[in-house]
């Protein structure tokens, strides 16, 4: 039987976000590929339907289940990860997905998740020193995340790689590290700097070229974030109206429906519209930290932090990389941006959120 508390401390601000941006991202995909790709916001439509469903499960669902099952999801995860290189898809020289017939999965996406409630796991049953952990209790939780992300990167698929990086050292950062050995660990990325520069693969080095001087080469390295500025630009004030746009709709803007699609909504719908979409994400934000910092548990705690830390580092990357203020690695807009596995992974964890702040006050 469901505990009427449950309902009484249910956060509808997160509920109608969620829907909002959902929603949202559902208009934008029509609208930058109604006039020339038909199936795609078709399939929008299912997966919305599909992740509305997963959105409620992770609502209803106990989030401390997750705590008891964290080794298995994220064994789960390394396992699929592995499998993408075995059976996965092959597209424009990554391999990412593993076909199922009706749709593709992208464990990469799920890696996230499984990588975050890992880590909840692991910290909320460790004791932390006074002054933060130290190298040796950084290496069983740097495996957890470092197994992930060398597999992702293989993929290659760099973007998603960075979010895995970026989330564990939030959650490490708010567990609490020593200084020194986050100063000596600084240090160490910084000295190894030119070894992962001749790392990289040619087209992330012209993709981190063409940041640092779009204008070198407009037609080549840099059209992406020229077109992108463009979009974004002419968008004005108020916008040119839904589905007026015409960088994405003519073609001019690559990727306009995946990792782009801001620059779509922006020449839509103008400030305006950019302006209420970051506020959209704004709440979220400040919401799911506002959950951790009242959870009832560590596990709770860490969990929600997580969450919020990935939708905060996809946000600002993405942003950041369509206006031309980070570099292009390939990071899809949460909600907004089309696909499946990210709009799924998306929809439950903002459930998750949910689920912690409407168990805050219960024993079990």
């Amino acid at each position: 039987m469901i505990d009427r508390r449950l309902f009484t401390h249910f956060d509808w601000l997160i509920f109608a976000v969620t829907i909002a941006l959902a929603l949202g991202g559902l208009a934008s995909v029509y609208s930058a590929t109604h006039s020339h790709l038909h199936s795609i916001y078709r399939k929008e439509i299912y997966w919305v339907i599909i992740g509305f469903f997963f959105f409620l499960i992770a609502i209803i669902l106990n989030y401390s289940l997750l705590e008891r099952l964290a080794y298995v999801l994220w064994g789960a995860s390394v396992f699929l990860l592995i499998a993408v290189f075995v059976i996965g898809r092959s597209t424009g020289g990554a391999r990412r997905w593993i076909p199922l017939g009706f749709f593709s999965l992208q464990p990469s996406e799920l890696a996230k998740l499984a990588l975050i409630v890992m880590l909840a796991k692991y910290f909320s049953t460790r004791t932390i020193p006074e002054k933060g952990m130290r190298f040796k209790d950084l290496i069983v939780p740097g495996l957890f995340m470092i197994i992930p992300f060398a597999l992702v990167a293989k993929q290659p698929d760099l973007g998603t790689a960075i979010i895995l990086w970026m989330i564990f050292w939030s959650m490490v950062l708010i567990v609490k590290v020593n200084f020194s050995v986050l100063a000596s660990i600084l240090a160490t990325f910084a000295a190894a700097a030119p070894f992962v520069w001749k790392a990289l693969k040619g087209y992330q080095k012209t993709r981190l070229s063409s940041f640092l001087d779009p204008d070198a080469d407009p037609l080549g390295t840099g059209y992406h974030l020229m077109q992108s500025k463009i979009a974004i630009g002419s968008g004005g004030f108020l916008g040119k109206g839904f589905t007026n746009g015409t960088q994405g709709k003519l073609m001019f803007l690559p990727e306009h429906h995946t990792d782009f699609i801001f620059a779509v909504l922006a020449e839509e719908w103008g400030l305006i519209g950019s302006l209420v979409m970051l506020s959209l994400f704004m709440a979220l934000i400040l919401s799911g930290l506002g959950t951790a910092g009242n959870s009832k548990d560590r596990f709770g705690f860490l969990l929600a932090f997580g969450i919020t830390s990935m939708f905060f580092w996809h946000v600002t990357i993405n942003l950041g990389m369509v206006s031309g203020i980070l570099p292009v690695v390939g990071v899809p807009l949460p909600f907004i941006s089309y696909g499946g596995s990210f709009f799924i992974t998306s929809m439950i964890a903002a459930g998750l959120i949910i689920n912690v702040k409407m168990r805050r006050f219960l024993l079990g």
